[in-house]
């Protein structure tokens, strides 16, 4: 995980996140580092960007701006707005006034465990 700066914009880590992805196993062979399909808002709808994610082999599912609705994308970034929504349930991860990273991870790592313990208890 990468911490930016707060005014810092999303895209600028699109690419660094991507080479962080750890390797997945399963299948037979050489385990998988990169997605199939990458999915985006608006926020990325750049020809740079799309170019750099096709080199790399990913196809790029970017809603593009000035278009209307409709492309499903919704139902995957839901998903993803529903976990921030969590972490900032706890109001020390809202803003972030810690100095250094370590202890703001550490802050982050303790929420996720609290949301799956919760999550769990939900289903039993």
């Amino acid at each position: 995980m990468s911490l930016t700066g707060g005014n810092r914009n999303d895209v600028t880590q699109l690419l660094p996140l991507l080479d962080k992805i750890p390797a997945v196993a399963g299948a037979v062979g050489r385990p998988r580092r990169r997605p199939d399909i990458l999915f985006a808002d608006r926020g990325y709808d750049h020809d740079k960007y799309r170019r750099l994610l096709r080199q790399r082999g990913i196809q790029p599912a970017i809603a593009e701006r000035g278009q209307p609705h409709g492309t499903g994308l919704g139902t995957f970034r839901w998903v993803v707005e529903r976990t921030i929504s969590r972490l900032h349930g706890f109001r020390r991860l809202r803003i972030r006034w810690e100095r250094r990273d370590d202890i703001h991870e550490a802050f982050l790592g303790l929420a996720v465990c609290l949301i799956t313990h919760r999550h769990v208890q939900k289903l039993c």
